[in-house]
C-alpha cells in the first residue's frame, strides 16, 4: 500500500491489523480527493480507504493535467494497482464511475488484481457513448456557471466559494477535467467480470431513467442496482454515509458478490 508521502495514492483511512479490504475511490469531474474524507467514519472497522489524486492537483498540482482520457486512465489504472496490495473495492463518482469501470476493464484485460467488486455512482452506462445529457456542465458555460454548477451539485468546499483566488483555480480544474471527460470514448465490446454495483439518485437529472439496466449489458457477473434520495450527489447526509449503501463493503473477504 502506498506510504504517508505518496501523492498518487491518499491513504485517508490507512489499513490496520483488522483490515479486509480496501475501498479505493476515483474523483469525479472537478473533483480532488476530498470530498471522500467525510467517508472514514461510515466505514465498517475492516475496510481501509484510499483515494487516487489525479494530475494537476493537491500533491500533483505541479503536474500537468491530463491531455485526455487515454493519458488520465493509463494514470489512473498505475495509481489503483500501486494501491492494490490485497482485496479491494473500485469505486467512482459521475465522472469517475466511467473511469472505474474503464480501469477496471483494464486491468481485467491485464491480468492483473481486479477488485473484488466496481462500484459505479451517478453515472451513465459507458458503452452508450458520450451524448450532450453526460456533457454537462459543458465547456462553453461561462466561469459563473461552473461555480453556480459547483456550488449547486458538485460537494464545493465554502472555503473555495469564498476565496476569489481559490474559485480561480477550481474553475481552470473543472475545465480541464471537462476537455478530458469530452474525449472519453468507451472500447466497442467492452465489459466487467467482476460484480457490479449501480447507484443512482431519484432527483438527478443528468443520469438517464433507464441508466440501471443500461449499466447491466457491460456487467458479465453479479450485478445489482439501488436508487438513493436526492440530486447528483445525493443528499448531504446520503454522500457522507454513502459507504453504507456500497454492499459490497460487508461481504466476506474474497467474496464480495453483490
Amino acid at each position: 500500500m502506498a506510504g504517508p508521502q505518496d501523492t498518487t495514492v491518499i491513504p485517508i483511512k490507512p489499513p490496520d491489523r483488522r483490515t479486509v479490504r480496501t475501498l479505493v475511490c476515483l474523483g469525479f469531474c472537478g473533483g480532488g480527493t476530498g470530498p471522500y474524507h467525510s467517508w472514514s467514519d461510515s466505514l465498517p472497522a475492516e475496510v481501509a480507504l484510499s483515494a487516487i489524486c489525479y494530475p494537476g492537483r493537491e500533491g500533483r498540482f505541479l503536474e500537468p493535467y491530463a491531455a485526455d482520457w487515454e493519458e488520465l486512465a493509463a494514470d489512473a489504472a498505475t495509481a489503483v494497482l500501486s494501491a492494490a496490495d490485497g482485496p479491494y473495492v473500485l469505486f467512482g463518482h459521475s465522472m469517475g464511475g466511467w473511469m472505474a469501470f474503464d480501469v477496471a476493464a483494464r486491468i481485467e484485460d491485464a491480468a492483473g488484481p481486479a477488485p473484488e467488486a466496481l462500484v459505479v455512482s451517478s453515472c451513465n452506462a459507458p458503452d452508450r457513448g458520450l451524448t450532450p445529457r453526460d456533457m454537462f456542465p459543458a465547456r462553453q458555460d461561462t466561469d459563473g456557471e461552473l461555480l453556480d454548477w459547483m456550488r449547486t451539485n458538485g460537494l464545493m468546499p465554502e472555503h473555495v466559494l469564498a476565496d476569489p483566488g481559490l474559485q480561480e483555480m477550481a474553475v481552470e480544474l473543472m475545465r480541464a477535467d471537462i476537455r478530458v471527460r469530452d474525449t472519453f470514448r468507451c472500447r466497442p465490446g467492452t465489459t466487467v467480470g467482476v460484480p457490479v454495483q449501480m447507484l443512482s439518485a431519484t432527483d438527478d437529472d443528468v443520469i438517464e431513467p433507464d441508466a440501471g439496466n443500461q449499466w447491466r449489458r457491460v456487467a458479465r457477473g453479479a450485478y445489482r442496482h439501488d436508487v438513493l434520495p436526492g440530486g447528483h450527489f445525493y443528499t448531504p447526509e446520503i454522500w457522507r454515509q454513502l459507504p453504507t449503501h456500497i454492499a459490497p463493503l460487508t461481504a466476506p473477504a474474497s467474496h464480495a458478490a453483490v
